[in-house]
């Protein structure tokens, strides 16, 4: 029996994804906010599913669902990171980070580094990382990752993104029989819009979701058969369609850049 952690799984392709691994006769941990959307999807196999709740653009928030995985779980075969909460406004957290910067790369970043030994343990471990590949390689302001100054949506997107490419080559130095895939649908996806958006994106995806988005089902195929054969090392995927790596002039030193600054953010929010 696998044992599959996923972030945001209570809601879109995360729930899809926790009800197909249940169904398959997985331990299935899902973190997010809905207990009661968890419950409605773990009732077919409530002995097998166990729900952690947390906002994880709360990095106290994120400490202390590790600590929980680590006395829980003797190994995690799969993590997905795929909570989402889309902000067109630059808003900062009680901890006092940009909550997207937090939501969209430090806590990933503590759920990859803090779990790394459960994901050793697993004899095929895999991490999805549901950050759409294909940002520049410039895309990160490492003068300003919190983006104090000029924030827009498009730039913290692009930034989180790259990060996120990033991390995979911590993620896999550490542990090379890792797989860290960064993924993206290849379309618009049916489900609830979370977030605090303008009303045209959300009048726009209320209309053109039913039109032209894939159900959470259909769109998860390509993470199932990653996760049911995961390769060693780093890739990345729109749908099922594999896409080439950013590469840029100065990847590992830009990986340990922003580790530095993630462990640094971590320092200063423990004391919060």
């Amino acid at each position: 029996m696998r044992t599959i952690v996923i972030t945001g799984g209570t809601d879109g392709m995360g729930a899809a994804l926790a009800r197909h691994h249940l169904a398959a006769g997985d331990r299935v941990t899902v973190i997010g906010r809905s207990r009661a959307k968890f419950e409605a999807l773990a009732a077919a196999a409530p002995s097998r599913a166990e729900f952690v709740a947390a906002d994880l653009s709360l990095l106290a928030d994120g400490r202390r669902v590790v600590d929980r995985l680590k006395r829980s779980h003797e190994r995690i075969d799969a993590l997905v990171l795929a909570a989402s909460f889309v902000r067109q406004r630059r808003h900062e957290t009680p901890e006092g980070h940009e909550a997207s910067w937090a939501l969209f790369f430090l806590s990933k970043y503590l759920f990859v580094t803090r779990l790394a030994d459960l994901l050793h343990a697993a004899d095929r471990p895999v991490i999805v990382n549901t950050a759409v590949p294909g940002a520049r390689p410039d895309a990160i302001a490492f003068d300003d990752l919190e983006m104090v100054d000029g924030f827009t949506f498009k730039r913290s997107n692009a930034q989180q993104r790259r990060a996120n490419e990033l991390l995979g080559i911590l993620a896999t130095d550490r542990n090379p029989d890792l797989g860290y895939v960064t993924w993206g649908p290849a379309r618009l996806v049916r489900s609830s819009f979370a977030g605090e958006v303008g009303a045209g994106m959300r009048v726009a995806a209320a209309v053109l979701g039913p039109l032209l988005g894939q159900h959470p089902e259909d769109a998860i195929r390509p993470i199932i058969d990653v996760i049911d054969a995961p390769i060693p090392g780093r890739a990345a995927y729109r749908g099922a369609k594999a896409r080439p790596l950013t590469v840029g002039p100065h990847d590992e030193e830009d990986a340990a850049r922003l580790a530095q600054a993630a462990e640094d953010a971590l320092t200063k929010t423990r004391g919060v």
